[in-house]
């Protein structure tokens, strides 16, 4: 039956998965658009979304009132569920089971495993779940999410909440249970009619009906009116919030709407039905709890006088500390001695007084003691921070607090004092800076600097003084400054008067500094406007000076006095010049007198005239030392000619006897040092010829300028042009001699040089050394490359000396030696040609035969190396060992892959040794053979011990996985060892069977390797006889193990059945006593008629309850029959407790049916009665009719009634 209800709940829920799942129609949007539908689809969309909203808040307060017992919240319902944690948490809180531990991982493949081991688990639970997957939560489907919250809220919160109808016996709905149980328990509330879960709640009298039913002391239900229903609701939500401890998953305005939601009103109030349920257990325990502490009461007047005067004590005690901790002081003198005063009272009165009591409290404590152990009761404990200790630890922190407090007084007290202090010596040195500053403002402000530079001068050194005198006083500005701040920061009680003298002083010290500095500024003025007119009188002076050396007549008697006059007048110019940049600067200074605003040191008129009288003067001199310039310039011309011609012919004269007197050399590096002295010659007369163009082109100039002294000039010139024709003859014909010599002493060394180096060339290509070795022969070689590329090299200096001797002049070219060097030359070039490429072959040989050599050497060592190892090569037994060896033969394929190529170029040299016929074509050839036979040995030997190597591999892999697949099972036994029922509940059986189901799957996976491994086993054995045993010994043993599993799992699964049927027993019993208890609570019901139909539906209410009385017989016959099944179960079971729940079960059967006879009497009774009720009144309706005709008989009859 249980089952049947579940079944019937998860179907209603998935309904509503359903429909909240369900699409809104489109072809409702594709018919019409009119303006009503389209007002009516927006209703209901509103409408729809309202509901969702509801339903969220609703659902996110009820999930957080069950994560709280866990320390967990979620804040918002669609995206906290995402992740699957809280949800797996919510349903561990829910079921009381450990679901499987969450995934760690924020990422989307997490998140939809934690959400299915969910879903995994409410599918165990036998909830069905249609159209939800974990994408669904995962991607926070709104709809979807707020489905399955709401399924999970019908599995674990309203199931339980079970009733019969009347017509079959076929279970009714949760939430018509829970209609009937609010029916029942608001019955006779007037104004409180509930027949659903969404109107009927609007107006709040149904959640205080439910709140008064119960505890009539919270609510005062006769003063609630159905019109004011925000107030109602807000009531009863917050009683029961407050009162109750139920979360208030609903707002007033989530209520009183038109259409409220139904699933939170049912989420809402099933919390009141769980809590009521519970309430009335905790009452009859609280009874039994009231009888202890009357007890504990009368013990407790005993201390309670302790504890008050231990916690006023105390109290005192931390008021006192905080009062006389605080720190703050009045921030005056008289203040801070009245503070004292009053702490000196407290002292001297008020601790005494408590220090008495205190002692008191001890005396107390001992007679409290006394009187306990006089009643052989257990010794009396203060609470923590009420012990005697406690006590006197308050004690001693207020008495070290009191000596702070009293350090601190005469500590602020001196502060104080000293303030007082500082603000007197304050207000004696403002007095007297005030009157100083005043008389210094007085002097500064007098303006009389005289009208030359010495009186101003003497006025700004007395303007010093003062200024001087001023700063040295900022010292003592700067005490009364920091007088002011010391009070200010020591917190000065009177430091608004102090700061504004201080700002009074600074602003008095700051006008005298600027009254200062504006006089210094005139003062500046006028000393700086004097010593611009005394410059300009000095330089007046000085250009009068400079007119009189300017009209000097003398222009020098040769070239040296007329540049030193020159550079003089340069000089002058250059002072000329700089003065007149000083000219200008003091009339620019001068000028800006005249431009100035404000105070003015002259008359701008005056200074403008002495700037005109300075100018005047200055272009007067500029125009002299101009003229003098240019005089100067033409007589220094004229003298510089004639000192260039007379240069220039002692120089011709020089330069031909030197030609006159030269030979032409008598080997190549004479005729060189005689060239290059001609080219040193040839620039020479060059430049010499540039100077005496550029001469005698000055003279031309002179000639037509017809300046003084040109007498003589024409026939200088045409002198020195006839010797420099002369000059020029006798070099060119010096250059040719020695052009003619240069070429054939250059013919002569360079044919000695070649014929130098082709003996030596000669020397090494006929060399008999071919080397001793590869190395050896490899430098030879070189070598020779390098002489065969010098070798044709010179055949161009060969061919180049050919030509040089033909180009030669006749006379040279005619010589016989000239003639037999060539010859000799060319002859022995082609000897040294022939020999060097027969040299070249030889080494190639030699190189070819050495390298053959070394590398059959270089394999023959690798090949003893490797065949030493093989030899001495031991496989071992353990398989590390083994794979390090096999690791090792890996890396000897890769060397005799690399040593093969090497052989194959030996063999590739042999042969090309022995097609060109090499005179060691014999002693080639048998090394060779033996390399290769070397060869083919090692490769045989390398084949055996990888043979021999693979087959004790596949031995220690196949020990190894033994080893592990015996680990494994007995890992699973062990498993299932610790898999025992130790619970005591249904749950716990199923999620043992669960483990075990596990279990056995994996034993079905582990089956095929144990198939797999026994033939290998056999196949091992039968190439390996002489290791059969050792190889079959391990198996046998784990096929042991496996048996012996095998048998564990039967076993465990045996008494898991027998648990799982008491589980089930107890669990049938559990429900059957809950039914027996809600309907003894129905039968017992105190509820009379109001009127004949009341009593007419109670009679037919109590005729249904009969019914389903006679239906839970047979459940009632069951469990009797159970209980004689698992009596005769071997397995140790609680058949005493089984005993007394039985015996219960009797009675409250038994008892059951005398509570339902005796209700049945007293609405048989009752209905009786309304039946007579209604007789009356029909009477009456009759009389009233006949009332004008026989008023007295009616008057009588309704007396009479």
């Amino acid at each position: 039956m249980a089952n049947a209800s579940t079944d019937l709940d998860n179907a209603e829920a998935q309904r509503q998965l359903n429909n909240n799942n369900r699409p809104a129609s489109t072809g409702f949007w594709e018919t019409e658009t009119t303006s009503a539908k389209l007002f009516e689809c927006s209703r209901i969309k509103a409408l729809a979304d309202e509901r969702d909203a509801v339903q969220k808040k609703t659902f996110t307060k009820w999930v957080n009132s069950h994560l709280a017992r866990v320390s967990c919240r979620i804040s918002d319902l669609y995206n906290d569920l995402r992740d699957g944690y809280m949800l797996i948490r919510l349903l561990e809180v829910l079921s009381g089971e450990l679901l499987p531990r969450p995934t760690r991982g924020r990422m989307r493949i997490h998140c939809l495993e934690n959400v299915d081991k969910a879903l995994q688990f409410l599918k165990e639970q036998r909830v069905h779940l249609e159209n939800v997957g974990s994408h669904d939560i995962v991607d926070g489907n709104h709809r979807l999410t707020l489905g399955l919250i709401w399924t999970i809220i019908l599995r674990f919160q309203i199931q339980v909440i079970k009733i019969e109808t009347e017509d079959n016996r076929e279970t009714r709905s949760a939430k018509d249970a829970l209609l009937l149980w609010c029916q029942m328990k608001t019955a006779g509330y007037p104004e409180v009619n509930i027949h659903n879960f969404t109107t009927c709640w609007r107006d709040g009298l149904a959640f205080n009906a439910l709140i008064h039913r119960h505890r009539p002391d919270l609510i005062e239900f006769h003063k609630l009116t159905r019109s004011n229903a925000t107030h109602n609701l807000q009531q009863a939500f917050n009683i029961a919030e407050q009162s109750l401890g139920l979360t208030k998953l609903l707002d007033p305005e989530d209520v009183n709407t038109e259409n409220p939601d139904e699933k939170s009103i049912i989420t809402y109030v099933v919390s009141y039905y769980h809590y009521f349920s519970k309430m009335k257990a905790l009452i009859v325990e609280g009874k039994r709890i009231g009888k202890v502490l009357d007890n504990a009461i009368e013990a407790d007047k005993i201390i309670r006088r302790y504890e008050a005067l231990a916690s006023d004590l105390l109290e005192w005690i931390e008021r006192t500390i905080s009062i006389i901790s605080n720190q703050k002081f009045a921030n005056s003198l008289s203040g801070v001695q009245q503070q004292l005063q009053a702490f000196t009272t407290y002292c001297t009165i008020e601790k005494p007084i408590k220090f008495q009591e205190k002692g008191n409290l001890e005396v107390l404590l001992f007679t409290i003691q006394s009187k306990l152990r006089a009643n052989n009761q257990k010794p009396y404990v203060p609470l923590d921070g009420k012990l005697i200790s406690d006590i006197n630890k308050a004690w001693e922190r207020l008495e070290k607090a009191e000596h702070e407090r009293g350090v601190a007084l005469r500590k602020e007290l001196i502060r104080q004092e000293k303030l007082e202090l500082l603000a007197q010596r304050f207000d004696h040195k403002t007095t007297m800076r005030q009157a100083w500053l005043n008389e210094n403002q007085r002097l500064v402000s007098q303006d009389n600097f005289g009208y030359d530079l010495p009186a101003v001068e003497a006025a700004m050194k007395k303007h010093e003084a003062i200024e001087a005198d001023i700063l040295s006083y900022e010292e003592r500005i700067t005490v009364v400054v920091e007088l002011a701040t010391e009070m200010e920061s020591e917190g000065y009680y009177d430091i608004r008067r102090i700061l504004a003298r201080k700002e009074n002083i600074l602003g008095q010290w700051s006008l005298l500094k600027e009254l200062v500095v504006g006089r210094k500024t005139r003062l500046e003025k006028n000393l700086a406007l004097q010593k611009t007119f005394q410059e300009m009188v000095y330089m007046i002076d000085w250009m009068e000076e400079m007119q009189v050396k300017l009209l000097s007549k003398d222009y020098g008697k040769h070239l040296l006095e007329v540049e030193d006059m020159l550079q003089k007048q340069s000089l002058q110019e250059a002072d000329i010049s700089i003065q007149a940049d000083r000219v200008q600067t003091l009339n620019t200074a001068a000028l800006k007198f005249t431009t100035i605003e404000g105070y003015q040191p002259c008359d701008p008129q005056v200074i403008c005239n002495r700037v005109n009288h300075v100018n005047t003067c200055l272009e007067e001199l500029k125009q002299l030392a101009g003229k003098r310039h240019l005089e100067l310039e033409d007589s220094r011309e004229l003298w510089a000619f004639f000192q260039e011609v007379e240069e220039s012919e002692n120089w011709i004269r020089e330069k031909t006897s030197i030609l006159a007197t030269q030979t032409c050399g008598k080997d190549l590096s004479s005729v060189l040092r005689l060239l290059q002295k001609h080219k040193t010659l040839a620039g020479e007369l060059l430049a010499r010829r540039a100077l005496l163009q550029q001469t005698m082109k000055k003279g031309k100039q002179i000639l037509t300028q017809k300046s003084f002294g040109t007498a003589g000039i024409q026939e200088r010139l045409m002198e020195v042009k006839a010797e420099w024709k002369r000059l020029e003859d006798q070099a060119a014909q010096r250059l040719c001699n020695l052009q003619e010599a240069l070429d054939f002493f250059q013919f002569s060394t360079e044919t000695d040089d070649l014929l130098a180096w082709l003996q030596d060339a000669y020397r090494l290509v006929s060399s008999e050394d071919f080397g001793h070795d590869e190395y050896s022969t490899q430098s030879l070689l070189k070598k020779h490359r390098g002489v065969r590329e010098s070798i044709d090299k010179h055949r161009v200096q060969v061919v180049g000396l050919r030509k040089h001797m033909v180009s030669l002049p006749l006379h040279y070219r005619e010589l016989d030696e000239v003639r037999a060097r060539m010859a000799e030359t060319e002859q022995l070039y082609a000897e040294v040609a022939e020999v060097a490429v027969l040299r070249q072959q030889w080494l190639h040989d030699a190189l070819a035969v050495y390298r053959m050599f070394s590398e059959v050497n270089a394999c023959e060592v690798w090949i003893d190396e490797k065949e030493q190892w093989l030899n001495k090569m031991d496989v071992p037994e353990r398989l590390e060992d083994v794979e390090v060896i096999a690791h090792r033969f890996e890396s000897l394929d890769q060397e005799m892959n690399s040593l093969m190529g090497r052989i194959l170029d030996v063999n590739q040299i042999v042969q090309q040794l022995l097609d060109s016929g090499h005179p060691s074509s014999t002693e080639v050839r048998g090394c060779q053979d033996h390399l290769n036979s070397r060869w083919n040995r090692i490769v045989e030997l390398v084949e055996q011990r990888k043979d021999h190597l693979d087959s004790i591999l596949r031995i220690q892999n196949y020990l190894l996985e033994c080893t592990e697949i015996k680990s494994q099972i007995q890992d699973k036994r062990k498993a299932i060892d610790a898999t025992q029922y130790v619970g005591s509940d249904l749950g716990s059986v199923l999620a043992l069977q669960r483990r075990l189901s596990t279990m056995e799957g994996a034993l079905t996976v582990l089956e095929p390797k144990l198939l797999h491994l026994q033939e290998e086993a056999e196949e091992l054995a039968t190439s390996h006889p002489d290791k059969a045993v050792d190889i079959l010994v391990p198996f046998e043993g784990i096929s042991v193990e496996w048996e012996e599993l095998k048998r564990t799992l039967q076993g465990c699964e045996d008494s898991l059945t027998v648990a799982g049927r008491l589980q089930q027993f107890i669990q049938d019993l559990d429900s059957f006593l809950t039914w027996l208890v809600q309907t003894q609570t129905a039968a017992a019901s105190d509820e009379l008629p109001n009127a004949l139909e009341d009593a007419e539906r109670l009679i037919n209410q109590h005729a249904a309850l009969k019914e389903e009385i006679g239906r839970y017989e047979e459940d009632y016959e069951r469990l009797q029959a159970v209980n004689e099944l698992l009596e005769t179960e071997e397995a140790p079971l609680p058949h005493g407790a089984l005993q007394q729940w039985l015996h219960k079960l009797d009675v409250g059967w038994n008892k059951l049916l005398e509570m339902w006879e005796s209700r049945r009497e007293v609405l048989v009774q009752a209905h009786i009665f309304h039946l007579f009720l209604r007789d009356v009144k029909q009477a009456e309706a009759f009389l009233n009719n006949q009332v004008k005709l026989r008023t007295p008989f009616y008057v009588s009859f309704t007396v009479y009634i």
